[in-house]
């Protein structure tokens, strides 16, 4: 878990008025929060070890403008990673976290939404994290449209150990790990997503920030499992997507409740439509309701002779 640090007032900054906690969030905070909670009230004081002009300090940006946007106090908020340089983002922000295993980063966050259904759960990683070794708890992730955000920074290589194609990867991409080209089609997780039953589909780009942290609003506001894939450039390994830029793009058309029409438009698009594509009404899973638990001696008694 993250130290769940007492905000503080930038230098200079008149120190916001405080609300007063009670119950268990005055244990974890101290005595009271601001009453208006900025981005800087999310980011932790462990500073990003991101290679310089990696996408994902903008994505750690726009996760907390969104956060602050929706006024969600952070011992409220979870933060679950599997492994990656993504994966890192829990020990940066003042959110609780919990950094997993490989590819399980959504069977981790899942079961946390359904133990507590009070919390608001985001689970973050990147494309080989999340689509490779997760890739199983991927499908079922959708499948099951539990109430959490799914954020995925494609980056299509494995930037943390140094430059394999990911199952994002383009066949053709030529590289000293893989002369020529893989070869093999490249995985495509937004027609994965809707097949599999994500209620909320969108794409974001790393480099529009505030684009990007309005997504994640929506995401966390929808009800079900929101997938939210944000190209975020890894400049070391493939600094051709530095041209991302010039590549992206809002998308031409509206966002639809229709899952066929939104299969027809994410199968046709050029991998660089931005926004929501595709928002349903189905419900969100809701965990069953057990009995009241009962105690120790009580359990023993079932078993007496």
């Amino acid at each position: 878990m993250n130290d769940v640090c007492a905000t503080q007032s930038a230098p200079g900054r008149p120190k916001p008025a405080e609300l007063p906690l009670g119950g268990d969030a005055a244990g974890i905070l101290g005595s009271s929060i601001p009453a208006v909670l900025t981005a800087a009230n999310y980011k932790s004081g462990t500073k990003p070890v991101w290679c310089p002009g990696c996408g994902d300090f903008t994505v750690l940006g726009a996760i907390t403008k969104a956060l602050a946007s929706l006024q969600l106090p952070p011992h409220e908020v979870a933060v679950v990673s599997g492994i990656g340089c993504s994966s890192r983002i829990p020990a940066y922000t003042t959110c609780y976290g919990f950094h997993g295993v490989h590819g399980r980063a959504l069977a981790a966050g899942t079961g946390l939404k359904v133990a507590r259904p009070d919390l608001t759960v985001l689970v973050t990683g990147g494309d080989g994290d999340g689509y490779s070794i997760g890739g199983n708890h991927f499908m079922h992730a959708c499948r099951r449209n539990v109430d959490l955000t799914y954020i995925v920074m494609d980056n299509h290589v494995y930037g943390m150990t140094k430059g394999q194609a990911s199952p994002t990867t383009e066949p053709d991409w030529d590289n000293k790990l893989a002369p020529g080209g893989t070869g093999i089609r490249s995985f495509h997780p937004l027609v994965i997503a809707l097949a599999a039953g994500a209620s909320f589909v969108a794409r974001a780009f790393s480099g529009d920030p505030n684009g990007t942290a309005e997504i994640i609003a929506k995401g966390i506001r929808h009800p079900g499992f929101a997938f939210i894939e944000i190209l975020s450039p890894c400049v070391t390994f493939r600094p051709e997507q530095r041209e991302w830029k010039n590549h992206v793009h809002a998308a031409s058309v509206d966002t639809t409740d229709d899952a066929a029409r939104a299969a027809r438009r994410i199968m046709t698009d050029d991998g660089f439509n931005l926004g929501v594509l595709y928002a349903g009404q189905r419900k969100a899973y809701a965990a069953p309701r057990h009995p009241a638990p009962r105690s120790v001696a009580e359990l023993a008694r079932e078993f007496e002779l």
